[in-house]
């Protein structure tokens, strides 16, 4: 195999303006060859031939040297010519060919030169864009159209375990035959771009909601770009929110002819062109600590094991634990502390810390629940209290036990998030109980709408289930979807495209139960229509049954805040209303203010005008050992 020769030497662009000269002066006849410049890197990259090539030299020339403006003038026989015409060309360098100039032409379609003018085509003047005369100049940089439309993607600092991973992924991939278009997909829209910067040594990022409207306008902006990501070595990512119409960047991907990288958190289509997706790796717990300590610095030390529990619990880039580290330095250590000992405030702070750093992105895809019950509020038989801190035991230790002790291999790394099923009448506790494990584990709970979710449109719901579980995962948060059998029940014979289309989405649930590493709660009133598959992937099925008297006699003792004014209440003939813990709550709050609008305490008789609302509301009647003691 022969050795590979040598790059030319790139001589600097004044060097081939005497030849330019010359032949001005005496046409093609003149001969000779330019030195080796710029202008043959950039016929090269663009795949111009000789005659290209001199076009370019000599619109260079014509927009650099003075004495060219008199050169033109003399040939077209007018004063104050700027730019050399198409008969010039043709006429005086050497090679001259029609198709050089065409609109189809490598310099006219790639935009390294446009007519200007009207009239005769051989009277209309070529003009240089203004990126490739700096790029001649080797002084590389963005058009003016460009300049509008992207931003460079900063190098970064701390490069995370996840993106480094991707970054290997990019640059493995970057180079293949046919240039397919990267999709990167997942969570951390700068950790994407940061590696795909990282990849390619140099990129530039375009939001998709700053391309035009027309068709035209983005096919000229496509080719645009294209030439000066050319020009300037660079690679281009198109960020692409997951909410907007994915129509926009498919006809960009299939105008734009270069190398290109699409960015979303969301899969989509991109047109006719090949597409490579690859997934933004997710950080485990081990890599995750070291990105906190980082962060942290010296605050480490102050926190001592707290940062193991964050980084299991919480996922986060380097940018947000350089925000809660800078957050963090104004926390005052706690006095008396011996060396070596965790500061309570600073953990605690650094906890809530990353509890509200996740809360934006959950905030506008579920409702979150800010009472906090402790568990002597949730009156339940100890078999069911039990299984709940089983459950609290699991989402404490979870990342012990799956990353430090290996168990995530044992499992494939399947099933590992933890999964409970809360199942019974209404008001038995089961929201209560998701509202007490969050207060225990000091996590927020949110509460998920599934008709928000659900949708007509074939793939949206999807969409949207993944959107809140990637969001939840970040945080660290307790998901709780309540009448969970209205997405989850029983999978129905495939029958037609609808039938289909369901079953696919209770499918895609199943696949993220299995893949969500947080605690995920799912209530419903009838066990019976959870489908069977489902119930064999959930790892706690808690039952809620209906309280029984002693049950209520210790909910009723509970209900009331101390600073409510009682007058004579008998606990043992209200736990005679065969009620559950929810219906106690509204007859005790309506019973509140019946009195607070009398101006007095709280006392049986409001009590029992309560309860009789809140029978009718049920739709059902006292009984007779519901009502014994009380007045008919």
């Amino acid at each position: 195999m022969s050795a590979r020769s040598p790059a030319p030497q790139v001589s600097p662009l004044p060097e081939a303006f005497g030849l330019v000269r010359d032949w001005l002066d005496n046409g093609p006849e003149a001969g000779g060859t330019p030195p080796y410049t710029e202008a043959d890197e950039v016929a090269q990259l663009f795949g111009l031939d000789a005659f290209g090539r001199n076009i370019l030299l000599l619109c260079a020339y014509a927009s650099l040297e003075p004495e060219a403006q008199e050169q033109l003038s003399t040939l077209l026989g007018a004063e104050g010519v700027q730019a050399p015409t198409v008969g010039v060309a043709l006429a005086r360098l050497p090679g001259a060919h029609w198709q050089a100039l065409s609109a189809d032409g490598p310099l006219r379609k790639s935009r390294l030169t446009a007519l200007e003018g009207a009239g005769a085509i051989a009277s209309r003047r070529i003009a240089l864009a203004e990126p490739v005369l700096f790029r001649l100049l080797d002084a590389p940089g963005l058009g003016p159209l460009a300049s509008t439309y992207l931003r460079p993607i900063p190098a970064g600092g701390t490069m995370a375990p996840n993106r480094a991973r991707l970054t290997e992924r990019i640059a493995a991939r970057m180079d293949l035959p046919g240039a397919p278009v990267l999709h990167l997909v997942g969570p951390d829209p700068d950790g994407k771009l940061q590696a795909f910067n990282r990849a390619v040594g140099g990129a530039y990022a375009m939001n998709l909601q700053s391309l035009p409207a027309t068709t035209g306008e983005i096919m000229e902006l496509s080719e645009e770009l294209s030439r000066d990501m050319t020009l300037t070595a660079a690679r281009l990512a198109l960020v692409h929110v997951s909410t907007e119409d994915d129509r926009p960047a498919q006809l960009f991907a299939e105008c734009y002819p270069g190398p290109l990288a699409i960015v979303s958190t969301e899969p989509l289509q991109v047109g006719r062109r090949r597409a490579l997706r690859l997934e933004m790796p997710i950080m485990t717990a081990a890599e995750q600590r070291p990105v906190l300590e980082t962060a942290l610095g010296d605050l480490n030390q102050r926190l001592n094991g707290a940062v193991s529990s964050i980084a299991a619990t919480f996922r986060m880039p380097p940018e947000t634990a350089d925000a809660i580290a800078a957050e963090l330095t104004t926390v005052p250590p706690t006095p008396d502390l011996k060396e070596g000992e965790e500061d309570p405030a600073l953990a605690s702070a650094a906890w809530e810390a990353c509890r509200r750093a996740a809360r934006p992105r959950m905030d506008d895809l579920a409702q979150r629940v800010d009472s906090a019950p402790d568990w002597d509020d949730l009156i339940l038989p100890p078999r069911q209290k039990d299984l709940l801190a089983g459950i609290a035991a699991q989402v404490r230790n979870r990342a012990q036990v799956y990353e430090e002790w290996d168990f995530a291999q044992r499992l494939q790394n399947k099933g590992l998030g933890v999964s409970a099923l809360f199942s019974g009448p209404s008001g038995a506790g089961k929201s209560m109980a998701g509202e007490v494990l969050g207060a225990a584990l000091d996590l927020d709970v949110y509460r998920v709408d599934l008709s928000a979710l659900v949708s007509k449109w074939v793939g949206e719901t999807e969409k949207n289930l993944r959107r809140v579980f990637d969001a939840a995962e970040d945080g660290g948060v307790i998901l709780q979807f309540d009448e969970a059998d209205a997405l989850f029940g029983r999978r129905s014979e495939v029958k037609d495209s609808h039938d289909r289309h369901a079953n696919i989405e209770v499918s895609y649930l199943l696949q993220r139960l299995e893949a969500y590493r947080g605690l995920c709660i799912l209530t419903t009133n009838m066990r019976d229509n959870i489908d069977e598959a489902f119930l064999r992937r959930i790892r706690f099925s808690v039952e809620f049954r209906f309280p029984n008297r002693s049950e209520r006699l210790a909910i009723w003792r509970r209900m009331f805040p101390k600073a409510v004014p009682l007058n004579g209440i008998d606990y043992d003939r209200l736990a005679q209303f065969k009620v559950p813990g929810g219906s106690i709550r509204n007859i005790a709050l309506g019973a509140t203010f019946l009195a607070a609008d009398k101006g007095g305490a709280v006392s049986m008789d409001d009590l029992l005008v309560a309860a009789r609302q809140e029978y009718d509301k049920l739709g059902r009647n006292m009984t007779d050992a519901e009502q014994a003691g009380w007045p008919r």
